[in-house]
């Protein structure tokens, strides 16, 4: 199976008008004096920065709608727009979603959480849509382009897949803002060889979907947006992991799902 990464002034009068008097106080005083007291706003800016860096918890400690607030949004490209103005709605993290999905399917192991509607591309697969291991997609995969922001139901959804020991696929749809189920249902039309592909792969993945999240935050620091279970390049097992950061760029990491360690790490800036 080919492994498919989810990528891809001049100062106004009033602002001279202020330096200029902020000039001539301090022209007035000692060196010393001008070197203490006309940089006072460095260290006030500092604090700002930091105060607003430790919104972004690697640990989904917080939603990211109570973390976008303030966020700086100059020269954004339109990619970081639209991560920003979708993920200034959810309420409901990764961690959480993950707990609610696998709840509605008893045994079962989450395989795939994705955000939906954040770096989909037109007539790209839904998250669901890699339900099948040998390539086969479930019903829910037929994306008709990729979705507005807050969703078809005007809430954003997080779209899971939780597989039985079996490798019997379900998918959940789950309310990224209150948290409640929309949808759950068996992947249709699962044939064997599909069930024993993923029956195989939930039992070599020994690292859980939360520990490779947690290898990817303690790596860079933001919001999960997006896990999967699959192969790469190299047939090696991994779980691909989404995060966007404060600066609303997104890194994808790929996380050997034995191990645990980072193999590769890419970075769209777009």
């Amino acid at each position: 199976m080919r492994f498919e990464p989810r990528r891809n002034k001049t100062a106004s009068p009033r602002a001279r008008r202020l330096r200029v008097t902020g000039g001539a106080l301090c022209a007035a005083a000692l060196a010393a004096t001008l070197v203490t007291g006309c940089g006072q706003g460095s260290g006030d800016d500092t604090a700002a920065e930091t105060s607003e860096a430790a919104k972004v918890l690697p640990n989904q400690t917080s939603s990211p709608s109570e973390s976008v607030s303030g966020s700086p949004s100059a020269q954004l490209t339109k990619a970081q727009a639209e991560r920003k103005e979708l993920l200034s709605t959810v309420k409901v993290t990764f961690d959480k979603a993950a707990t609610t999905a696998v709840g509605e399917v008893s045994g079962g192991k989450l395989t795939d959480l994705d955000l939906e509607g954040l770096d989909d591309t037109s007539g790209s697969p839904s998250p669901s849509g890699s339900s099948s291991p040998t390539g086969s997609s479930s019903p829910s995969s037929e994306a008709s382009g990729s979705p507005s922001p807050s969703g078809s139901g005007g809430s954003p959804k997080w779209m899971a897949e939780v597989v039985e020991e079996d490798g019997t696929a379900h998918d959940v749809t789950i309310d990224a803002v209150s948290g409640e189920v929309i949808d759950s249902a068996p992947v249709a039309d699962q044939s064997a060889a599909d069930k024993q592909q993923w029956a195989d792969r939930i039992s070599q993945a020994t690292q859980t979907p939360e520990q490779a999240a947690k290898v990817a935050t303690d790596k860079q620091d933001g919001w999960v947006t997006s896990i999967a279970l699959d192969e790469n390049d190299s047939q090696v097992l991994v779980w691909q992991v989404d995060v966007v950061s404060k600066d609303w760029n997104k890194t994808t990491f790929d996380v050997d799902a034995a191990k645990g360690t980072i193999t590769d790490e890419q970075v769209d800036d777009n």
